[in-house]
């Protein structure tokens, strides 16, 4: 799984980034400092089963605070696009080549409303949020398409005189951006286009199926960003009156960031998407430092519950993706070879069965599948049982 963090120049995306990851990332108040896309790993929030258990876990990787168990997700940050991204403006076309095999992009939208559509600092509430949500959306429908057409006529005319499965072909030229063949099926038959003669499509359709592409390979969750600045509340309501079918979190990347890097110098006690924090040593708080706290505390977690930061990540993965969390554990005291406890939690799609886990695990840990065990009601299950959010399976292989 690969999640894209997007949105235009100077909207508070790299402060976002680093939310996440505290990962080192340049940070300043104008257009394209970001310019080479960055990586790094943030971590979705699970109610972990070592409650259920009554046992403390050992992860491998992520970790685990008071029962809520982190799972590591890996995270891009491309640089800032600005309208015509497609047509290679402000290195457009690099930065968008950088999403390809996103899954889910976060949509950093500025909603205090003061940058304009390049990213430059305007007054508050003077830009409309609304209209970085449609550009994005056109940018990369237009990127789509232009993938799509660049060969359009030629690749139709050798998949009907030689015969070829349509659908099949149209997966081969969009693998590049991580699309298969069940999203072409699904977007064919939704807008019923004709899968046995491509040259029959119409310049409308190549639009059409473009944007239901990017709807599916490409789903979009919005970081209402700069919550905190007065007044942007209402831009807030606007944008989700506007655009009722997205997933839309107020959120303040500067707060969760702060809290972060208190907690990581020990001046404050903080878990990622709580509603609150405790101070450890207040000597050691500057005055600056103690009121940047206090107004973290009334103006965004408890107006808005936490700083929106982990919330935004944890939606994208399991409201958008659908994702679910699995315990493959190796054997029935719930521990690996080693005794560590619960060593794993895997983050799979729904619907995904117990061999699809084994082989995620590792290749011949599947080619030596026997059964599996769900160590919550001790019953045998068999490769095609499809795994439940939470499930702990102990996978039997032969020797």
């Amino acid at each position: 799984m690969l999640i894209g963090v997007v949105g235009k120049p100077n909207c508070g995306k790299s402060t976002f980034f680093k939310a996440l990851t505290l990962a080192e990332v340049a940070i300043a108040n104008y257009p394209f400092t970001t310019i080479e896309k960055n990586e790094g790993v943030g971590f979705v929030k699970v109610e972990c089963v070592e409650k259920e258990f009554d046992v403390k876990c050992n992860p491998r990787f992520g970790y685990c605070v008071n029962g809520e168990r982190f799972v590591p997700v890996k995270l891009i940050d491309v640089a800032g696009l600005v309208p015509g991204a497609h047509l290679g403006k402000g290195r457009g076309n690099e930065f968008l080549d950088d999403l390809r095999q996103a899954d889910v992009l976060i949509h950093v939208v500025d909603i205090s409303g003061s940058t304009n559509a390049q990213g430059e600092p305007v007054d508050p509430l003077s830009y409309d949020p609304a209209s970085d949500v449609r550009f994005l959306e056109e940018e990369i429908d237009m990127w789509f398409l232009g993938i799509m057409k660049k060969n359009w006529d030629k690749f139709t005319r050798q998949v009907m005189q030689e015969k070829k499965p349509a659908i099949k072909e149209l997966a081969e030229q969009f693998s590049g951006l991580g699309i298969n063949e069940n999203m072409i099926k699904e977007v064919v038959k939704k807008l019923n286009l004709n899968a046995e003669d491509l040259t029959k499509w119409s310049e409308q359709d190549l639009n059409n199926f473009a944007t239901e592409l990017r709807k599916r390979s490409k789903p979009i969750i919005i970081a209402a960003n700069k919550i905190d600045v007065l007044g942007a509340e209402k831009n807030l309501e606007r944008l989700q009156k506007e655009f009722p079918d997205y997933i839309i979190i107020p959120c303040s990347a500067e707060s969760e960031l702060a809290l972060k890097e208190a907690a990581k110098h020990e001046l404050i006690d903080y878990t990622a998407g709580d509603s609150d924090f405790i101070i450890k040593s207040e000597d050691k708080l500057s005055e600056k430092q103690r009121k940047a706290l206090e107004f973290i505390k009334e103006n965004v977690l408890k107006k808005y519950g936490s700083t929106g930061v982990e919330n935004v990540l944890n939606d994208a993965v399991f409201k958008l993706l659908k994702y679910i969390a699995v315990y493959p554990v190796a054997t029935n005291r719930l521990a690996d070879k080693d005794g560590n406890i619960l060593p794993d939690c895997f983050l799979v799609p729904a619907g995904t069965t117990a061999l699809e886990l084994a082989y995620k695990i590792h290749s011949d840990i599947g080619d030596n599948f026997i059964r599996a065990i769900d160590q919550k009601t001790k019953q045998v299950i068999g490769k095609d049982h499809v795994l439940k959010d939470g499930d702990v399976v102990e996978i039997v292989v032969s020797k």
